[in-house]
């Protein structure tokens, strides 16, 4: 491997779910070494009102996904139950290109995505194009924050499809590599994972000895609360952004 790589001598902690991982080839590309080590897995929500819920939600005029995860678990249940996209009626609102990607796959055109993959930016420039009093269906997970149904001018109903699970088994391998390696950068995807490194890591080793990345300003803020200084944080809210926000930081160094 060439030693003029960007990355080359750098590690790079994941501590988000596994849909991070796809990123690693390209920080390998980048000369970056990657351990993944996620504090966090989510899971679908199955619940005897699936079916019912199910033919509730076609019945809206717009479907809003802000993660990956709810368009996976919306999918599980449309398989279980044998529906596709053309059953549903609806629009689809999405928050981030990944989001928009799954749905895609999924069959699902997406008519709206915001100019920053971020909720409070989605709550000023989607009434734009919502329509008159539209009836709109936000599909998320447990954790998701309430911004969409508190500022969004007009009524959102909810159907929770998947929870966020704490891991608290990946705490010696961060531990470990932080202490080993020279120059390691932790990223961090979520505020669930925020929470699971104060609770099981910050007390061994502190936040000090490694570069501290965040995708989105909710996730940043998560950090900024425990008087921890952000080093990287990319202005386009995802993972491919934070990895470019990394090589650049090590070119002005």
């Amino acid at each position: 491997m060439p030693n003029n790589l960007p990355l080359q001598g750098k590690t790079i902690i994941l501590t988000g779910t596994s849909k991070t991982t796809t990123i690693i080839d390209d920080i390998t590309a980048l000369g970056g070494q990657t351990i993944v080590a996620p504090l966090i897995e989510t899971q679908e929500l199955v619940v005897q009102t699936d079916e019912v819920q199910m033919a509730w939600a076609r019945q809206f005029d717009w479907l809003i996904f802000t993660s990956q995860n709810a368009v996976e678990a919306l999918a599980h249940k449309m398989q279980r139950f044998q529906l596709t996209p053309v059953q549903f009626q609806s629009k689809v609102a999405a928050v981030g290109t990944k989001t928009m990607l799954a749905l895609e796959q999924l069959g699902f055109h997406v008519s709206f995505i915001p100019s920053v993959f971020s909720a409070d930016v989605f709550v000023e420039e989607f009434p734009k194009v919502a329509g008159e009093q539209p009836s709109c269906l936000f599909i998320r997970g447990e954790k998701a924050k309430a911004t969409l149904k508190e500022k969004l001018p007009f009524a959102v109903k909810e159907w929770t499809v998947y929870e966020t699970i704490e891991r608290h088994d990946q705490q010696q391998v961060i531990i470990d590599c932080i202490r080993k390696e020279r120059d390691v950068t932790v990223i961090f995807a979520s505020p669930s994972a925020v929470d699971v490194y104060v609770m099981d890591i910050a007390p061994v080793i502190g936040w000090e000895k490694a570069k501290i990345a965040a995708i989105g300003h909710i996730t940043k803020q998560a950090i900024v609360n425990h008087g921890v200084t952000v080093d990287i944080m990319p202005s386009i809210y995802t993972m491919q952004a934070v990895i470019e926000e990394i090589v650049k930081a090590e070119a002005r160094t």
